[in-house]
């Protein structure tokens, strides 16, 4: 199982806007680049991209939720 870790502190959101579906869902294939949530850093936003390529197991951070560099995110079976 691979985990895609926050790549620096700040608040981690699981889809673009409050009105569109998460990235990601179980089951969904995931490929090396593939966005899998935001991070907000003083008003600015960084994609989380996955480094490994899997199916999409679980989101682990809540959306919304301060995070730091090193947390993982999110779940993939490979």
């Amino acid at each position: 199982m691979a985990q895609i870790q926050s790549p620096l502190p700040g608040t981690f959101y699981r889809q673009p806007s409050p009105e569109e579906p998460p990235f990601k869902s179980a089951g969904d294939a995931v490929a090396v680049g593939d966005t899998i949530g935001l991070i907000e850093v003083m008003k600015t936003f960084i994609q989380v991209n996955a480094e490994d390529p899997g199916t999409f197991k679980a989101y682990v951070a809540e959306d919304g939720a301060p995070v730091m560099a090193g947390d993982v995110l999110a779940e993939l079976d490979g």
